[in-house]
């Protein structure tokens, strides 16, 4: 009993003094933790891309970068400050730390007494990379329709409003959400859930896709999809054993787990797809392993701090079976809206599930891992016989999800309303492809084109499209006639 007195005290000595107390081992993981964080957002953009169809391609991957660009920028001037700056009621935040104000070498959480033995400003550029790639995600729920200007303007407004909130809530220890004892590690609510209830907002302002429920939209490129896939999967690892912001066995463990889920999360939906077919047409599919693993990296995001490897496998096997059930069926609820890139399927379910989860899983001796005796720590979840643990998840999901599908809805239906801020691309533009509508730039110089196809885009008339048959056509056609047919022309005829 004395030795836990000790400990306490030394703790409680430790956080009175502001002075720094750092670990360099703790500092470098977390700040390579941050740079792959920094290479899921490209990695989203490769996966997004591959998604869309080759004539969206472009403006998925430059919507996710200049999302990076932006939110850096949101995030110094006053975004970090309403997420964690020291003082703040249950809601959110204040501007103390605008512009990065106070933000340098001093000890993270100091003022707080806290214990980290992390730099503030090293702690301000992780954050950073979470609150950037969450918008990121939302983006793919409407692809292939959206301007990109209006969407810069809609990122502003959404990081500030939407998801800095939500972010306090969940993870300042002024929050409401913090303060009721809701578990998220790294960002179950604040990037999943709420990325995914974006996604349905916006779809639902902006509109289905041409074509919608009569074509089938196809991924072009699974290669990028691939691509995209282990360039998550890789950030992932940094992305939540980076949120233990130390270099210790709980962070170890969260690797562990992360990597754990992605791999069931992946086996199932690729099992899923392969059983659901007909005995003798059987196809394993490539998109079902990269869907599924990503399912289970979500699911497990909210939990990686706190659950064991073998819950885990749990994570990643009903993540992988809800998610394939939403995305597969689309349920009635879903019906109203295009998520063209099922961002709520995914990350929207699969982050619910994961919260529901984590109160269920959550030990104290996985916490312990850290270094933290056990006899302080609070039990966890109900494998530590604490079943008052689901109120609090179950609350940071709904109001999650609630705050964000609201507002952003909010933020669309006005901004929409406004025609220089209107959100959906013209239907020409739309025909053509957002990468030459809007940039006047193709991801694939020369892609070949069926006959018709020019013609259902309405770049040529039948009688054309009869004539020319199948051509080499740039994907840089714009709506002028005498362009379209210098685009037809092979390169030598350009040449010539």
């Amino acid at each position: 009993m004395a030795d836990i007195e000790n400990h306490v005290l030394v703790k409680r000595q430790e956080a009175d003094s502001c002075e720094p107390d750092f670990v360099a081992g703790d500092i470098t993981w977390v700040i390579m933790s941050t740079a792959m964080v920094m290479l899921m957002i490209p990695g989203l953009g490769y996966f997004y891309s591959g998604l869309a169809r080759h004539k969206n391609a472009l403006s998925m991957i430059f919507l996710v970068m200049m999302t990076l660009a932006v939110v850096s920028l949101q995030w110094f001037l006053f975004g970090y400050s309403l997420t964690f700056s020291p003082s703040g009621n249950p809601f959110i935040g204040n501007f103390t730390r605008g512009v990065l104000h106070g933000v340098g070498g001093n000890r993270y959480a100091c003022e707080e007494g806290g214990q980290s033995t992390l730099p503030e400003n090293l702690f301000m550029v992780f954050q950073g990379m979470f609150a950037s790639i969450t918008p990121a995600l939302a983006f793919g729920g409407v692809a292939e329709r959206s301007r990109i200007l209006p969407l810069i303007v809609f990122l502003v407004l959404w990081s500030t409003i939407v998801y800095d909130p939500i972010a306090y809530w969940t993870w300042s220890p002024q929050g409401w959400l913090y303060e009721m004892g809701s578990l998220d590690a790294a960002g179950g609510t604040p990037v999943h859930i709420n990325s995914g209830a974006a996604a349905l907002a916006l779809s639902l302002v902006l509109g289905k896709r041409k074509g919608h429920g009569k074509e089938h939209f196809k991924p072009h490129n699974l290669s990028n999809v691939f691509l995209g896939t282990a360039l998550l999967w890789f950030g992932w690892l940094g992305f939540n054993g980076g949120s233990i912001f130390a270099a210790n066995a709980r962070a170890v463990n969260s690797v562990i787990v992360t990597n754990l889920s992605a791999a069931v999360g992946a086996i199932t939906w690729v099992a899923l797809d392969y059983v659901r077919g007909p005995a003798k047409a059987r196809k394993w599919s490539a998109f079902g392993f990269c869907a599924g693993a990503v399912a289970g990296l979500v699911s497990i995001t909210p939990a990686s701090g706190f659950v064991s490897p073998a819950s885990s496998i749990l994570f990643g096997f009903l993540a992988g079976v809800g998610c394939w059930f939403v995305a597969e069926h689309k349920l009635l609820l879903l019906k109203p809206f295009d998520d063209a890139l099922d961002v709520f399927a995914v990350h929207g379910v699969g982050g619910i599930i994961g919260n529901i989860l984590t109160g269920i899983f959550a030990q104290s001796e996985i916490v312990a891992l850290d270094g933290t005796p056990v006899e302080e720590i609070e039990a966890h979840g109900w494998l530590d016989g604490n079943f008052g643990r689901i109120g609090p998840q179950f609350a940071g999901a709904a109001a999650g999800f609630a705050w964000s599908f609201v507002v952003t809805f909010i933020i669309a239906f006005v901004m929409d309303k406004i025609p220089p801020l209107r959100l959906r691309v013209k239907d020409e533009q739309e025909n053509i492809g957002v990468d030459v509508g809007q940039f006047g730039e193709s991801a694939y110089e020369f892609v070949n084109v069926m006959p018709g196809d020019l013609e259902k885009q309405g770049l040529v008339s039948p009688a054309d499209s009869q004539a020319n048959g199948p051509s080499h056509a740039s994907s840089g056609t714009n709506e002028h006639s005498e362009q379209i047919a210098s685009d037809h022309k092979t390169p030598l005829e350009n040449k010539v």
